[in-house]
């Protein structure tokens, strides 16, 4: 990577010149690997590297931006010129300012440098074995529907011109698997995923072996009656939902009265055995990070501690205009973005009991291990869901057949205050969701719609 730094000062030195007073520049850079195998063959292969850097600065008391693309000395005068005009456009209200740094930040190290020595070949041979493997368990697997292997480097630094200069950089692999398993005119998929910055840890017979056990439960699966049942949430699917409702601890958003948790820190928002944590320093963590996308330290925090809502998650402005400290989550999703709020790793604090336990521990009721239409089956705002789900029945604390074409509602708010048990296995989604975890949760009832 190139040094940036003589392009930073420029850039200020200049930007002084013609009038601004606090600047800032982000810089992100990074690239991307991904490999698809289709019947043996290569089937998608997808390179792709990319760099950019935004700017702002303060011009008559008022905040403007520009970014580029094209990082170098050319780019300079660009940028001051596009950030003056739009300095002189701009009509909010809003103060924004520029963050001199904070006292201490923490180290964080996300980045494996053995990542970065893994042949392509092996990568290629991985995905491929993958594929292999799942058609060689079970003659019952028709085919492999989608076998990826994927990874990426990113670099992050944030410097102004009140002399704060932070870098960081991280990468990730990602790997997934998507089976079809038929018998007779029954026809269901399996899935199975891992991520990490370890590619020794990928083991393609474990991943196998799950995606093709995930599709071969699900054969023989029929509706069910409808009514109010126990419920255990897999870990991946309280996952799901907990991404789809996750904006509803932004600062932002309780400021803009979208959010029903206004007006309720040091409440009880949920039961005694729900926390949720919000940690940049997770070892391994997918989101783990020193400093957010304003140059602040990052910070570990409950969010929830035992049900009570101890805090939102905040940047500069919205802290501002709650009169509190910024929580260290402003995020820019990449150099050309605006300030938002993101949590890091952000998942629901694991109990002591496994799923087996806490499903012997169940009458009757429902495992649900599957959550569609999340993006639009749900209200963040009011907190109601009514989602197409399938999952299993459980009898006398056992598994007793899988269930399909069922819908589970209800309010995500009262669903939080019913949670009566977390398990154990903590689990953290795909790349794109990879900040967000949780265990299988059970809860008190839910609402079902079947036959």
């Amino acid at each position: 990577m190139m040094d940036i730094k003589p392009i930073i000062e420029k850039l200020f030195e200049e930007g002084k010149k013609q009038g601004m007073s606090d600047m800032e520049v982000f810089y992100g850079g990074g690239s991307s690997l991904s490999l698809k195998v289709f019947e043996k063959e290569l089937d998608g292969y997808s390179l792709s590297e990319s760099e950019g850097l935004s700017f702002r600065g303060v011009y008559n008391g008022k905040m403007g931006y520009s970014y580029t693309e094209k990082v170098d000395e050319t780019s300079i005068d660009f940028l001051i010129k596009g950030a003056i005009e739009n300095a002189k456009v701009i009509d909010s209200d809003d103060e924004e300012c520029i963050f001199e740094g904070s006292k201490e930040y923490k180290e964080v190290n996300n980045f494996n440098p053995k990542l970065e020595q893994v042949k392509e070949e092996e990568k290629i041979k991985f995905v491929r074995d993958l594929e292999e493997e799942c058609l060689k368990i079970d003659k019952r697997i028709a085919k492999v529907e989608t076998c990826v292997y994927g990874d990426g480097y990113g670099e992050t630094i944030i410097s102004n011109s009140k002399g704060l200069f932070l870098q960081e950089k991280n990468n990730i692999a990602y790997t997934y698997v998507v089976v079809l398993a038929k018998e007779n005119d029954d026809i269901k998929t399996g899935f199975a995923y891992r991520t990490g910055n370890d590619f020794t840890k990928f083991s393609y017979q474990e991943i196998a072996q799950e995606a093709v056990k995930d599709a071969l439960s699900q054969l023989g699966a029929s509706s069910i009656k409808s009514g109010d049942y126990t419920i255990v949430l897999r870990n991946n699917a309280s996952a799901d939902l907990l991404e789809a409702f996750s904006g509803i601890f932004s600062a932002e958003n309780v400021q803009k009265d979208l959010s029903l948790l206004k007006g309720k820190i040091g409440e009880k928002i949920g039961s005694d055995n729900f926390t949720i944590i919000d940690d940049p320093f997770m070892e391994e963590g997918l989101a783990s990070k020193s400093f957010d996308g304003e140059g602040v330290a990052c910070k570990y925090k409950k969010v929830v501690d035992k049900g009570v809502l101890t805090t939102y998650l905040h940047n500069l402005k919205t802290a501002k205009k709650d009169n509190v400290q910024t929580t260290g989550n402003a995020s820019k999703s990449s150099y050309k973005s605006p300030i938002d709020i993101t949590p890091s790793n952000f998942y629901i604090e694991k109990g002591s009991r496994s799923l087996d336990e806490i499903i012997s521990s169940i009458d009757k009721g429902l495992l649900i291990s599957d959550l569609q239409g999340l993006h639009s089956g749900l209200n963040t705002v009011s907190g109601d869901f009514s989602l197409a789900a399938g999952g299993y029945e459980i009898e006398e604390g056992k598994i007793k057949r899988p269930i399909e074409q069922i819908t589970v509602a209800g309010n995500y708010f009262d669903l939080l205050k019913n949670i009566e048990e977390v398990g154990s296995d903590l689990k953290f989604g795909l790349p794109g969701e990879a900040y967000i975890g949780s265990p299988s949760i059970k809860i008190k009832y839910l609402s079902i719609a079947g036959e």
